[in-house]
């Protein structure tokens, strides 16, 4: 079976909702946020035969399952950088006083004629240092390798370097990592949307089942 022929119930990579909730069953968290960029909102064309939710929404209707009550803030904005969300968007996060926050990585901060890594660093730690002052459980993502940006031709290594970045951050802050670089749905030829740039809502659905495969490896349990 094609990428193109799947559907959000016969994707491999895709848990349907009962399912995903029954992994994270007993989960404690009931003041979910998430900010950051287009990313951490879940930006991304429909993808026919898939729903039209982003991985930030579709989490929440998941966590939501298990707790009705869930309180969810998602004040990411397209296009913002680490210091943008610095400025804009934490001092409303630590308002809501979340017990699971998504950090967004850098992905903008990339775009840019000659990043400075060591300021990327600085501004992300920021942000962490801030996150973990709230005591919540924190994760993020990588940068997957089917977003290219070909204007810049050393895109791929300005990735994996940022990548490197997020997983030391978020090892020394125990923050869960859903490590999008290798994850096979790169490969779909239909995975990015009219921009080349966003995941589709077939990638949206993939990536929220494996913030729930990576929560669930938190709560103990493992996918088999």
């Amino acid at each position: 079976m094609t990428s193109t022929s799947l559907t959000e119930e016969t994707d491999p990579y895709c848990l349907a909702t009962i399912d995903a909730a029954a992994m994270i069953f007993d989960a404690p968290w009931q003041r979910y946020a998430v900010i950051g960029d287009s990313l951490s909102a879940g930006t991304g064309d429909e993808t026919p035969g898939y729903g039209e939710q982003g991985w930030s929404d579709r989490f929440a209707h998941v966590l939501r399952q298990v707790k009705p009550d869930l309180a969810y803030l998602n004040s990411a904005v397209v296009g913002a950088t680490t210091p943008d969300t610095l400025g804009n968007q934490v001092d409303a996060m630590r308002d809501f006083a979340p017990d699971l926050l998504h950090l967004p990585c850098g992905a903008n901060d990339l775009v840019r004629r000659s990043p400075d890594f060591g300021e990327i660093e600085q501004n992300m730690r920021k942000m962490y240092d801030l996150a973990a002052e709230t005591g919540a459980q924190l994760t993020t993502f990588t940068l997957g390798r089917a977003y290219v940006v070909p204007v810049f031709p050393d895109w791929t290594e300005r990735v994996v370097t940022l990548n490197a970045i997020t997983r030391a951050l978020a090892a020394e802050y125990g923050a869960v990592v859903v490590d999008m670089w290798d994850h096979p749905v790169n490969s779909r030829e239909n995975l990015l949307s009219a921009d080349r740039i966003h995941f589709s809502t077939s990638g949206q659905a993939v990536m929220a089942t494996e913030m729930v495969k990576a929560l669930a490896a938190v709560l103990g349990r493992r996918m088999p």
